[in-house]
């Protein structure tokens, strides 16, 4: 029979073991750090859920850090991570040109960085993965176009809800418009700035609205613009005049397009493109290479293919 004082070295010799086993295995744990715009917006909380599911199924910790739309917090977020040594750093940017420096800085720090959604100049970044916003921009504009043609006499007056401050929708309005324009049965009605703030983009639009009484068709270049031109539609009773062409389906455009007002929504994948970044940071960091662009197609969601997004959106 063992002796009592045998097993408890022999115990004790065991959680030693455990101990620095999960220690070890602590401080091998990789973190990944996701540096978001916002967290009202449904499009990013999806995007964080992809990334968390990801980061899940590969053993890493993931840790999101939310800039409330303001652009100084991103940069000030990447210099925190870079002095926490984090592996990775995955970036949602604001302002596209402000945000290099503090990428630049990641990388002399040898952290590598994956770009998701706004399209960051050339720099060190590992990948980019998201969209074409332009090509996206200008697929929507051929879709109003022939919508004009075909749904309204040929002629219409439209007005656009952007996010001035928000390099990636200029992109989706540039792409928009560059078409649009060369129709001559559309009258430009302006551009009202929503700031990326649902609040702000429906005063926005209601203000639109009510300055163009004649005001038949808008096109919101993102989901707090779309969410607030809805909401504008729907208070100013105009759901029977203006027609709403936008970016990112939410519950309240999946029932402006069964009401006929909401005409084509722009759909991404956002949770695809969280985990996607995030898989990319994990095989940089294991040594393995990765394409410099990762696309992520998007689909036009009207009333004819609208059904397989209900149980999405409920």
């Amino acid at each position: 029979m063992m002796s009592i004082t045998r097993r408890k070295i022999m115990l004790s010799a065991a959680g030693a073991a455990l101990a620095l086993s999960i220690g070890t295995a602590q401080a091998q744990e990789k973190t990944i750090a996701l540096v978001q715009i916002n967290q009202q917006a449904l499009f990013f909380t999806q995007m964080n859920e992809g990334a968390q599911k990801a980061a899940d199924a590969a053993g890493v910790k993931l840790v999101i850090f939310n800039a409330n739309n303001d652009p100084a917090a991103q940069n000030n977020a990447i210099e925190t991570y870079i002095q926490q040594k984090v592996d990775g750093i995955v970036v949602v940017a604001i302002d596209t040109n402000g945000i290099m420096p503090a990428v630049n800085a990641a990388a002399t720090a040898g952290i590598p960085v994956t770009a998701v959604d706004a399209v960051l100049p050339a720099g060190p970044q590992k990948a980019q993965i998201g969209v074409d916003n332009e090509g996206a921009g200008k697929a929507m504009g051929e879709f109003f176009n022939k919508y004009v043609t075909d749904s309204m006499g040929g002629k219409a007056k439209l007005g656009i809800v952007g996010a001035l401050n928000s390099t990636i929708q200029n992109i989706r309005q540039k792409g928009f418009e560059d078409v649009v324009k060369t129709n001559a049965g559309v009258a430009n009605a302006g551009v009202v700035d929503g700031r990326n703030v649902q609040d702000s983009a429906l005063s926005a639009a209601e203000s639109l609205i009510t300055a163009n009484p004649d005001l038949n068709a808008i096109y919101a270049t993102g989901e707090p613009a779309l969410l607030g031109a809805v909401a504008a539609v729907e208070s100013q009773g105009k759901q029977d005049q203006i027609k709403v062409f936008g970016w990112d389906l939410t519950a309240q455009a999946i029932k402006g397009i069964d009401a006929g007002y909401v005409v084509g929504v722009v759909q991404q994948d956002p949770a695809g493109m969280g985990a996607a970044a995030v898989d990319a940071l994990v095989k940089i960091t294991k040594g393995d290479t990765v394409p410099a662009t990762i696309p992520v197609p998007i689909t036009i969601v009207t009333k004819d293919n609208v059904e397989p997004y209900r149980a999405v959106f409920k």
